[in-house]
């Protein structure tokens, strides 16, 4: 069980980061969007398009909040 919890966390985790470093990246919206979305499929995780505009939310959120820190 302890392996499965550190195997879900480290794709977590790798899923995030990804998405991360996408955002910083310069581009539309859609085209960022899109590539997250295949970082995620490449790791099993599907999304439809409202959870994906969630997610992309969420880190956006997460990132601003993290400057005014």
């Amino acid at each position: 069980m302890k392996a499965l919890n550190f195997l879900a966390a480290f794709v977590g985790g790798a899923a995030v980061g990804a998405a991360f470093g996408i955002l910083f990246a310069p581009e539309r919206g859609e085209d960022t969007r899109e590539k997250i979305a295949e970082a995620l499929r490449k790791r099993g995780i599907r999304l439809n398009r409202k959870e994906m505009d969630t997610l992309v939310d969420e880190i956006a959120e997460e990132l601003k909040s993290g400057d005014e820190d």
